[in-house]
């Protein structure tokens, strides 16, 4: 504790009596200062004992003496000593009814106590203060160290907890409560998500405070991390704020959470070795030992069924292409949902935890693996010249959480504002789940499943929807366009000069089979008339009808060129 009016009082050395103010004994005393102006508060900073022998004042001038103490009392002045038989043989009563009257400690000096035995008694005191907050913070970063140790994050989070009497919580980079102590405090550290996400934005380190005197407590944010985006965040509520002794164990606490969340970048090179070597491996179809590379590292992954993700960045502007060639092509299909406000607001909340920062490969990254970490599950990300290759769980977390932040950042694209951005955008492919034995058919699912999601300009398709849905979609690639072009057009050249009508005629025709008279009917024409078409198809295309890979190349084209 600093030193005390009080503990002065108490103090055998310096007999003091106390002629005012006793019930504001206990205020503490940042300092003491001698000052024999008439006017010293321009000096003062606040919570000094002021020292005296009144040379230069009247201090037995009732409105004189009230004016100079409510000064005293508005610039913070804690106390007043007034030392008697220097000057005045005892405290004039103006100057004790003034401290009376503004409720200031007024301190009776007597001539045997040198001012200097105050000041060194007020220095010894706040030198004893600052030596045992000094030991108290060694001693729980000794505590703190010892549970970081021994029980990780969460033994860390219970030993701050107990330091500063209030409660410690950890977020995650995309701003989650990742642990809390007591256990309480993990819904009051839930409700400051939006300010740590805030925080999470300026660069590292940054800090910040919450609450305060109408508040429930008060609450420090500090960003943990070394680079440029903050990979967690710690919070500690307490009552009021923090002492030095308190200050020492936090500073502590964020240097040792950030040792246990910020991985070596060496640690963190050698494990996207041993994943890539993993992966190899899988694709090479040798299951059994790229189990035994992973071991505890990834080996959970490989025991139960796992999805391939394969994503890669664009450019916003042929995202966007891609998506209007996409919506023309299908004009006459349903319109998506619109994005209602709610889903707006989950979205952005969404990208600004992701963080993407023009690093759409970068935000998926910690986006799965904050959510792996989250849920205690095994993620292997590799990194692929442009592009990211994930393993995850089936049904796991980080996969969730993959499909989360694709359909934020699909929400985001209807929005007007965000829709102009030339920043890169992220495409992404989701295989079927899939076991290590057929790892390079799963590689494959979603490689043809990114291929999709970036003909359609969309954020990200899963290899089921393909399976479950048309081929008639795929038709409006331009290759297949121009394909069918090329291959129908000496047919339309042959319609422009009124000479039949060999399209309509090839296209009733491979509709109904092959059937003569059904298309006929349809056609409004005799068999024999639809007989000499379907001949002069053969000779202008020189391909014979009777080739069942011609009709269906044929029946492809004319479906990709209805299309438009």
């Amino acid at each position: 504790m600093p030193p005390t009016l009080a503990s002065l009082v108490h103090h055998s050395a310096l007999k003091l009596t106390v002629r005012a103010g006793e019930d504001r004994l206990d205020v503490p005393v940042r300092w003491a200062h001698v000052s024999e102006l008439a006017d010293p508060v321009p000096y003062m900073e606040g919570g000094e004992l002021l020292l005296i022998t009144a040379l230069k004042l009247d201090a037995e001038d009732r409105e004189a003496m009230r004016r100079y103490v409510k000064r005293l009392v508005g610039a913070g002045v804690v106390g007043l000593g007034f030392a008697v038989g220097v000057n005045y043989e005892e405290i004039p009563e103006a100057l004790v009814e003034a401290a009376r009257e503004e409720g200031l400690p007024l301190l009776e000096v007597p001539r045997r106590t040198p001012f200097l035995a105050i000041s060194k008694a007020v220095s010894a005191a706040i030198a004893a203060d600052q030596y045992r907050a000094v030991t108290a913070g060694f001693a729980a970063q000794r505590e703190l160290t010892k549970q970081a140790l021994n029980a990780g994050p969460e033994g860390l989070l219970g030993a701050l907890a107990a330091q500063v009497d209030g409660w410690a919580a950890l977020y995650d980079a995309s701003g989650a409560v990742v642990a809390a102590a007591p256990e309480w405090a993990g819904r009051r550290a839930a409700r400051l998500t939006a300010d740590v996400e805030r925080l999470r934005e300026r660069p590292a380190p940054a800090s910040s405070v919450v609450g305060g005197p109408d508040h429930e407590d008060r609450v420090e944010l500090h960003s943990l991390g070394t680079g440029r985006r903050p990979r967690a965040a710690l919070a500690v509520g307490t009552a009021a704020a923090l002492g030095t002794a308190e200050r020492y164990a936090v500073h502590s606490a964020i240097a040792l959470l950030t040792l246990t969340t910020e991985r070596s970048r060496s640690l963190y090179a050698a494990e996207q070795r041993i994943g890539t070597a993993v992966l190899r491996m899988l694709l090479a179809g040798q299951p059994d030992h790229a189990r035994s590379v992973a071991g505890d590292l990834y080996g959970g992954l490989l025991d139960a069924p796992f999805r391939m993700i394969v994503a890669e960045s664009v450019s916003g502007s042929a995202a966007r292409a891609h998506a209007d060639a996409h919506a023309h092509a299908h004009a006459h299909a349903p319109a998506p949902a619109r994005v209602n406000g709610a889903a707006q607001q989950a979205s952005a909340a969404a990208l600004a935890a992701a963080g993407t920062g023009g690093d759409p490969l970068g935000g998926l990254t910690e986006t799965v693996e904050s959510a792996a970490a989250r849920s205690g599950e095994s993620v292997l990300v590799v990194p692929e010249g442009e592009r990211l290759v994930v393993l995850a769980a089936d049904g796991g977390a980080a996969v969730a959480a993959c499909t989360q932040y694709a359909a934020a950042l699909e929400a985001a694209r209807a929005v007007p504002e965000q829709n102009g951005s030339d920043e890169d955008e992220l495409v992404v492919g989701l295989s079927a789940p899939a076991g290590p034995i057929a790892a390079a058919a799963a590689y494959k699912q979603a490689e043809q499943a990114l291929s999709v999601a970036r003909r359609r300009g969309r954020v990200l398709v899963e290899h089921e929807q393909l399976a479950a849905g048309s081929v008639l979609p795929l038709l409006a690639d331009d290759a297949v366009k121009a394909f069918a072009d090329g291959l129908l057009r000496p047919l339309y050249e042959h319609d422009a000069t009124g000479r039949g009508d060999l399209v309509a005629s090839l296209r009733a025709w491979l509709s109904r089979h092959g059937q003569w008279d059904a298309a006929a009917a349809d056609l409004g024409v005799h068999r024999h008339t639809l007989r000499y078409r379907m001949r002069r198809v053969e000779e202008i295309l020189g391909r014979s009808l009777d080739d069942p890979d011609v009709r269906m190349e044929l029946w492809l084209a004319l479906k990709a060129t209805s299309t438009e």
